[in-house]
């Protein structure tokens, strides 16, 4: 019988770089029995676990089948009342729409504790290993980071706020309303406007290619 008081702890691993996960979160590794891990987890990284935990991949992909994430959550609670501490490890910052809080609040209603580690964001490291700082002074004051893809895979309305400022906007998961947002940069007159595409941000094979929207 499981002796040890179940546990989630949510860990972010990073925007892909295995050496960017931070200390605290290799340490909650090195103690997990149950690792749950995304798609876009670097599997390096498993490396720090114990010999004997147990690896669970629960990775989503848009347009591929994947877990479900009421799966996920029934997982982690099987897991821990099992084996005891089980560690979420999600890719960049699970707080940044990595529906984090939603597995911590399941977790806490089934009588589990719960810690969470932060990772960096790929909202920010991203451009930043691309050489593009998301705030510069005297260029933009601030920025914004929305989603490309609402859970109705409409576009947010927020960026329509957003480009209404001088703030540098950072839109995650948007490839495919590319179009549709490039027309509505140039429907509001902003068809100059200097853009970035970063694949694979944060991994050792990231591209990075720059331009204008055109009218």
């Amino acid at each position: 019988m499981n002796s040890n008081i179940p546990k989630l702890t949510l860990v972010g691993a990073g925007p892909g770089d295995p050496d960017l996960i931070t200390l605290k979160g290799l340490k909650a590794l090195a103690k997990a029995d149950v690792v749950l891990y995304d798609a876009l987890v670097s599997e390096e990284i498993l490396n720090n676990c114990k010999s004997d935990c147990e690896f669970i991949f629960v990775g989503k992909r848009g347009g591929h089948p994947s877990v479900l994430q009421d799966s996920i959550n029934f997982l982690i609670v099987e897991k821990a009342f099992e084996k005891g501490h089980v560690v979420r490890l999600k890719g960049g910052d699970p707080f940044v729409f990595g529906r984090g809080i939603e597995e911590i609040e399941y977790a806490q209603n089934h009588g589990i504790e719960t810690e969470f580690i932060p990772g960096i964001s790929s909202a920010v490291a991203a451009p930043g290993l691309a050489g593009i700082p998301v705030t510069a002074r005297g260029v933009s004051d601030s920025f914004w980071v929305i989603t490309g893809t609402k859970s109705d895979h409409s576009l947010s309305e927020d960026l329509k706020v957003a480009m209404k400022s001088t703030a540098t906007i950072v839109l995650l998961m948007a490839m495919n309303k590319a179009a549709k947002i490039a027309k509505l940069y140039v429907e509001n007159g902003l068809g100059e406007t200097k853009i970035a595409v970063i694949q694979n941000g944060g991994t050792s094979n990231q591209k990075t290619g720059s331009g204008e929207i055109r009218n």
